[in-house]
């Protein structure tokens, strides 16, 4: 019966639309180096290929799924196969579903941002852009791949661009950041290498191919332990606590479009790992260590908030809204059912969105005040009153005004916890009512930020800087936009991964009812 189970049917390409997704920006950062420097401006030169190629990729993006994509569906889709290096039983595999179109997609829209807002980039800029279309392909690669092996590849590859991005285009204490950033995402993928290669090999048949794993549904002690190494190897980039100390520091020394991709796509990793990984691989082990999930997304949610609260550096303090903001992620898949699970993946987009817009249009005021201290700055809404604007809006999102698409998303993992009557009556309200604090310190950490930033006594070096150029509204536009349109009209989000979500908490639920019956057997 589980062989049979909708996520493991496959719809097969008949053009390689993933494979040119995933090659046409690394292809481009390959070329870059021998393309000549034609005059004295030439720190332009890469930068508009790397546009071009980016924007290009991301409309590849809309058109393969537009097009191809049926939405309802939960089948694998577009999946390209090609044998590799066969006596490791590596393929080139890949597939997109309803949990990884919509990841795709928005990394393609903030990775595109992200080089825009590096406009002003002086040094190195050859060297920066082609880090960034190889990064643009290692995490596109991250969401399609279909084979074990090929994602953790791809996993890897996407941690050397970043470590790059922050050592060399920090700020003074890039190497400790960037050197804190790659301790500990290497150190957690030991842990995601040694689990999924004992997935591949259990059950008496060897295979790297994720829908197979899927099948295999391992159970017991060794379903449990391979579930915690995912937990935490994944945990690392979500972040968990207490996983969750490099992401401060990094943000912290980031430039503004670095911190846009950590935040808007390299976090979303993570939980998109865990839903394609925990919970679709693992199902039983997923059904023992859900209320543990729910207690670690707590602790995330209201550890994170009050973290904020002691941060007197901008990015820094939105970094740790971050940690408390994917709390709610944990809480959707660890609720075990259909709206639960589409919280999370709703969350998971809303706040790729929303930080990436914090983190540029923290990047924006930087460029005009060379300070990211609180304490240091003051009266910027005279001056600046379009970027404050675009930062209040940004903010009041993060802190799920109705009407935005962070009270949706938020609200559908409290409907999906509510829902469960797997849990006790007093776990769920305990479960509300905790992590409700989050929602009200967020509120009071983004908006004294605000106040101590944009209102207050007016600093003299602060009272003739520039306000934001057509480029950077246009990029704020594009970033807060979707969040008022998903926040009207969720189900245009909705729609695109639904029927994966409830397929997904349906192999849950069987395998939930194949549990019970056992043990009705045994007794």
């Amino acid at each position: 019966m589980e062989a049979n189970l909708p996520l493991t049917a496959e719809l097969q390409s008949s053009f390689p639309w993933l494979s040119l997704i995933v090659l046409l920006p690394v292809t481009g950062a390959l070329v870059l180096p021998f393309l000549p420097e034609s005059n004295e401006k030439s720190f332009n030169y890469p930068r508009n290929i790397a546009l071009a190629l980016l924007l290009t990729d991301f409309c590849l993006m809309i058109s393969a799924f537009s097009r191809t994509f049926n939405s309802q569906s939960d089948a694998l889709q577009l999946v390209e196969r090609i044998s590799w290096i066969p006596f490791i039983g590596l393929e080139w595999s890949l597939g997109v579903d309803g949990i990884s179109a919509p990841l795709v997609i928005l990394s393609g829209l903030i990775t595109f941002l992200s080089a825009a807002a590096s406009w002003k980039i002086r040094s190195k800029t050859r060297l920066y852009f082609i880090l960034l279309l190889v990064q643009a392909s290692a995490q596109a690669l991250v969401f399609l791949s279909q084979d074990f092996l090929l994602f953790f590849l791809a996993w890897e590859l996407e941690l050397v661009p970043v470590y790059l991005l922050i050592a060399i285009w920090g700020g003074n204490r890039r190497l400790y950041a960037a050197t804190k950033f790659i301790l500990y995402t290497a150190l957690a993928s030991l842990l995601i290498l040694i689990s999924g290669l004992a997935l591949a090999l259990s059950g008496g048949d060897y295979t790297l191919n994720l829908s197979q794993l899927a099948e295999k549904t391992p159970s017991g002690n060794f379903g449990i332990l391979c579930y915690l190494g995912f937990l935490i190897g994944f945990g690392v980039k979500l972040p968990i606590f207490p996983l969750h100390t490099w992401l401060p520091d990094a943000h912290g020394e980031a430039n503004a479009p670095v911190s846009m991709l950590l935040a808007g796509v390299l976090l979303k990793m993570g939980g998109y790992a865990l839903l394609r990984f925990n919970v679709q691989i693992l199902p039983e082990a997923h059904l023992v260590l859900a209320p543990a999930l729910i207690i670690i997304g707590i602790v995330n949610i209201i550890y994170g908030a009050l973290n904020a609260f002691a941060q007197d550096n901008v990015k820094r303090r939105i970094a740790c809204s971050s940690v408390s903001h994917m709390g709610f992620v944990l809480l959707g898949i660890g609720a075990i059912d259909s709206l639960g699970i589409s919280g999370a993946m709703l969350q998971m987009i809303s706040h790729g969105l929303i930080a990436a817009a914090m983190f540029f249009i923290t990047g924006s005021f930087y460029e005009r005040t060379n300070t990211l201290s609180i304490p240091n700055m003051g009266g910027l809404a005279k001056v600046l009153p379009i970027t404050f604007a675009f930062f209040l809006t940004s903010s009041l999102a993060s802190l799920a005004l109705p009407g935005m698409s962070g009270f949706i998303s938020e609200i559908t993992v409290f409907l999906g916890i509510t829902s469960q009557e797997g849990f006790t009556s007093i776990f769920r309200a305990t479960t509300i009512i905790l992590s409700a604090i989050g929602l009200v310190l967020t509120p009071i950490y983004l908006l004294s930020m605000c106040r101590r930033v944009f209102f207050g006594p007016r600093i003299p070096a602060l009272a003739l800087v520039n306000e934001m150029s057509p480029r950077e509204l246009s990029i704020g536009l594009t970033l807060l936009v979707p969040t008022l349109v998903i926040g009207f009209w969720p189900r245009i989000a909705i729609d695109l991964y639904e029927a994966s979500t409830n397929a997904l908490a349906q192999k849950l639920a069987t395998h939930s009812l194949i549990a019970i019956t056992s043990s009705i057997s045994i007794v």
